[in-house]
């Protein structure tokens, strides 16, 4: 029996179902963007990108995040049986897949992510994935960052109003109709990591500025 809700959770008719609804439902959302302009910019002068966003506020990307695909995106999702079903609805995005995280593929998964943001790619990392804890930047998004020459964007989701899961990243949807606002942080160069130390400076930096936009 499991093996059957399992197949069907991964057979190309859901994942297009799945697809299909969280595209209608997030059109009822009203969703307003703020400070994407200088990271696209950046990109369109010759740079990369890297987007970070915690695990908890991915559903009310996905829409948006559409609306990249002229930048050859490129996202690092888990080989957990969430990434099972968060991966093919990011591919019908018009995303490229890089699969792998800190407990399972990540070297190969990371390496995937260098060579598309070396080739001015826009790139986006849940920097506290795929189990936690919450809000914790791993210091997988500095590592990529810093190799292939990309700066940092922090990325937030900011509901008016959502139902919130009772699981370890307090998961949340926002209610229909409701207000939710996009926005982008300023850019952190990782050029100057010469250090473990500054590498460690770059990272909790990055989680200092994206703390008090974890929805609790």
């Amino acid at each position: 029996m499991k093996k059957s809700i399992k197949n069907l959770l991964r057979s190309r008719g859901f994942v297009i179902f799945l697809f299909v609804v969280i595209r209608f439902y997030t059109r009822l959302l009203r969703i307003r963007v703020e400070n994407e302009s200088p990271w696209q910019a950046h990109v369109e002068q010759g740079g990369s990108v890297l987007l970070c966003t915690f695990h908890q506020q991915f559903f009310p990307l996905i829409r948006h995040f559409k609306t990249y695909r002229r930048f050859n995106p490129c996202i690092m999702i888990s080989q957990s049986k969430d990434g099972d079903i968060i991966a093919p609805v990011a591919k019908l995005t018009g995303w490229h897949v890089a699969r792998g995280s800190s407990s399972r593929g990540g070297k190969d998964a990371m390496e995937e992510m260098i060579e598309a943001l070396e080739n001015n790619c826009v790139g986006a990392n849940i920097i506290d994935g795929p189990r936690g804890p919450i809000g914790k930047v791993k210091p997988g998004a500095v590592r990529m960052a810093q190799r292939s020459g990309a700066v940092l964007v922090p990325c937030f989701v900011i509901p008016e109003s959502a139902w919130f899961f009772n699981s370890w990243d307090r998961f949340f949807i926002p209610k229909p109709l409701s207000k939710v606002t996009i926005r982008f942080g300023s850019m952190v160069s990782p050029d100057a990591i010469t250090t473990r130390e500054e590498f460690e400076q770059t990272r909790v930096h990055l989680e200092t500025i994206m703390a008090p936009y974890l929805c609790m």
